[in-house]
């Protein structure tokens, strides 16, 4: 029979194992190391069934990272109560330089039970999906800019500098066309360059326009809708922020929204000393850019 106990669980998530330890609640005990197990479903399900041995009522947590939410939402799934921590706001012992994943698992298990870890939002799968999409064409844009870069610096370093009044429009494709390198093997060179330059142009071209189908089905597409109607604000940026952001009421105040994309001033208190300095530039980065720009 189940004590009818709190337990809660640590877990120090990897791709192919997880380390696990839990902490008695409304006990100073300190927690319990248990072992290392695979990843796998069958893995996960014989834990639970063991730790429910001992509680009825089963905490987990472990942190954002690399694996995604696909171990949340398996427990969500099962009807446990699982948590994904923020790593920036894990509590730090400054004294403590020695880091292992059995460590890890029982700190998360100890901090779970007093109450100092900070929760990050889960999204929806579906809401994910378009995030990644937003996330692929930011990727490719970037990409796009360093491959203009690496061609124009190379014409640059030949002499070949073009001074027209903008870069990539008509005027500027005619004069790449006409581009004649000094050596046959520059020459290759360069339309590798060309071709990298067009390929990640015809990238992102084709990620923008899977944005503007898969939009309108999506649940947040009113919001997306709505936002532009602010002075600045078209749909790249509106979607980017959304995406972002996902479900706006999770925010219970502007400052909260605004504390989340790091565009709230730091600031510095000692004694009678007060200083405030620029905006943390904390938290999302690509809503920051994309507010920013629209700004």
């Amino acid at each position: 029979m189940a004590k009818p106990t709190t337990l809660f669980v640590g877990l120090d998530s990897h791709k192919d194992f997880i380390s696990i330890a839990h902490a008695e609640a409304y006990g100073s005990d300190p927690p319990v190391f248990v072992r290392a197990i695979g990843s796998r479903q069958a893995d996960i399900d014989k834990l639970v069934r063991r730790l429910h041995s001992k509680a009825s009522h089963l905490v987990f947590a472990y942190e954002a990272g690399p694996t995604g939410y696909g171990l949340h939402r398996y427990l969500a799934g099962k009807g446990e109560e699982c948590r994904v921590v923020a790593p920036s706001l894990i509590p730090k012992r400054s004294g403590v330089r020695v880091k292992t994943n059995r460590r890890d698992a029982v700190e998360l298990a100890r901090l779970l039970r007093s109450g100092d870890l900070t929760s990050v939002w889960v999204p929806r799968i579906e809401d994910e999906a378009i995030r990644d999409v937003c996330r692929a064409r930011d990727a490719a844009r970037v990409t796009l800019q360093a491959a203009k870069l690496r061609l124009t610096s190379f014409l640059l370093r030949l002499g070949l500098h073009y001074t027209g009044r903008a870069t990539w429009n008509d005027a500027h494709r005619r004069y790449l066309a006409r581009v004649v390198c000094p050596t046959p093997v520059q020459q290759v060179v360069f339309q590798e360059s060309l071709h990298a330059v067009d390929e990640q142009a015809e990238r992102l071209a084709h990620l923008e326009h899977e944005l503007v189908d898969l939009t309108p089905a999506w649940r947040l597409h009113p919001i997306v809708e709505a936002l532009q109607a602010l002075r600045g604000v078209q749909w790249l940026v509106a979607i980017t922020v959304i995406a972002e952001h996902g479900d706006l009421t999770r925010f219970d105040n502007p400052r909260q929204l605004a504390a989340f994309v790091g565009l709230i001033p730091s600031g510095y208190s000692s004694g009678t000393t007060r200083r405030q300095s620029g905006i943390t530039k904390t938290g999302n980065t690509r809503a920051r850019r994309a507010l920013v720009e629209a700004a």
